[in-house]
């Protein structure tokens, strides 16, 4: 049977491929902008007749009609690996579940068994002339979800990038149960984030960091995308990209002549991330675009991989780091936001590589629902926060207000430079905590 006769015979209506879902089920959905809102919204159809099916993603960006289908959580228990806004705010409903997860160690969680899935739902390109489905914008860890599944679906969306490898970025007709054709929207646009004045000054600390043949990892949100703008409009030549998230930033910088993968150790030539989200100006570029690779996150964001990238230039957010240099990038107390991600993994993977950077970002202050200020330099972190980079892995820490390296460093000296790093209005009480806490302080030092 040639591959096209074998599509042919697994294209079914959507409502029928949803039929092999049963009860008690383990069902992944599609990651990122892959997920596909066409088999959710069908298998929302099946609410009545299904108990304890659960659910599992990665990030997916809306709110699935099979958990607002079921506010009781009866039929379907939805969980995902890392939050989107949809999925903080069915957490707050206690609609979502988090589930710990370094990056790099996702496929290993199927290959190993640890997630027995029943029913895989992914969003795909059309066939190609070979017979190959591609992945998309979310490598990651969907190969692995794949391979573990009993049963896989697949949406057809002819809005998808075909994104090229890399490795594992797409699957043989022969490895698919059921095709459904999609309703070929387009995929989810991220909207453009504001870029504060602070942001702005900590994306110029950055740059003093930077320099020509340096390899860039970026993580989500506007400071990031402060450093791309920069970047874009800078002297800087001949950069590379080895990232977890590939974003517009991205973009920009290739449009400006600034990246061009030639000083890389490892895929030379290459832009090699493992999903990407953004806006139809990035799923434009890397459409059939050889200049980008697709990758398994175990290969984008294993420390082992990043250490061999020279000047690996990490760039990553946080929501608050205490005196301890204890970093929490996920949770504002117990109130859960996000994820671990690949964070720690570049964090880690950085200190390794030569002359490389692993960067913790954040603006010094935040003001809370109160319109009062308060400061991201915390004596120590908040009850029930969690702990995303321990203070013993964490490199570099960035406010508006300077650049310090926790590395080799006492916990008097991390205070002090930490205290340096905060808003002027909360240093003298944050001395004061530090002195409580048993942590010498020598104030002559604080600026």
């Amino acid at each position: 049977m040639s591959w096209m006769d074998e599509y042919k015979r697994k294209l079914v209506p959507v409502d029928e491929a949803m039929k092999v879902v049963k009860s008690g089920d383990l069902v992944h959905y599609g990651e990122f902008v892959m997920a596909s809102h066409v088999l959710d919204a069908a298998l929302a159809k099946r609410t009545d007749e299904l108990f304890g099916v659960n659910i599992r993603t990665v990030t997916c960006p809306f709110p699935p009609q099979t958990v607002l289908a079921d506010p009781e959580r009866k039929h379907f228990i939805y969980n995902d690996w890392h939050f989107s806004g949809a999925s903080r705010k069915l957490h707050d409903k206690n609609l979502c579940n988090y589930i710990s997860l370094t990056y790099h160690e996702g496929p290993s969680f199927y290959d190993r068994g640890y997630v027995p899935v029943d029913v895989a739902m992914i969003k795909v390109t059309p066939p190609d002339k070979h017979g190959f489905v591609n992945l998309g914008t979310s490598n990651s860890i969907t190969h692995a979800v794949t391979d573990a599944s009993k049963i896989v679906i697949c949406e057809v969306n002819e809005s998808v990038p075909r994104c090229l490898g890399g490795l594992r970025e797409t699957l043989h007709v022969s490895e698919v149960d059921y095709f459904v054709e999609g309703d070929h929207k387009p995929l989810i646009n991220l909207p453009e984030l504001p870029i504060s004045d602070v942001d702005k000054k900590i994306a110029s600390i950055i740059m003093d960091q930077i320099k020509d043949g340096d390899c860039l990892q970026l993580g989500i949100g506007a400071m990031p995308n402060a450093v791309g703008a920069m970047i874009a409009q800078s002297d800087l030549k001949d950069l590379g990209v080895h990232t977890e998230m590939l974003v517009d930033s991205f973009v920009d910088m290739y449009e400006a002549g600034k990246i061009t993968n030639r000083r890389k150790q490892l895929d030379k030539g290459k832009m090699v991330y493992t999903f990407a989200m953004g806006t139809k100006k990035l799923y434009d570029f890397l459409d059939e675009n050889p200049f980008c690779a697709s990758y398994p996150v175990s290969y984008t964001n294993d420390p082992a991989t990043i250490r061999q990238q020279d000047n690996m230039i990490c760039i990553n957010n946080a929501v608050e780091v205490d005196l301890f240099s204890q970093v929490c990038s996920e949770s504002s107390g117990v109130r859960h936001i996000s994820g671990t991600g690949g964070q720690l993994d570049y964090i880690f993977g950085s200190y390794f590589s030569k002359g490389g950077l692993g960067l913790i970002c954040l603006t010094s202050t935040y003001k809370d629902k109160d319109g009062s200020l308060k400061s991201r330099i915390v004596p120590t972190l908040t009850q029930g926060a969690t702990v995303t980079v321990p203070r013993s892995m964490n490199y570099y820490v960035v406010t508006e207000y300077g650049i310090a390296n926790m590395k080799a460093r006492s916990t008097w000296e991390r205070a002090e430079l930490l205290i340096n790093l905060a808003h002027p209005n909360f240093r003298d009480e944050l001395i004061k905590e530090a002195d409580k806490m048993g942590i010498w302080v020598a104030t002559n030092k604080i600026q």
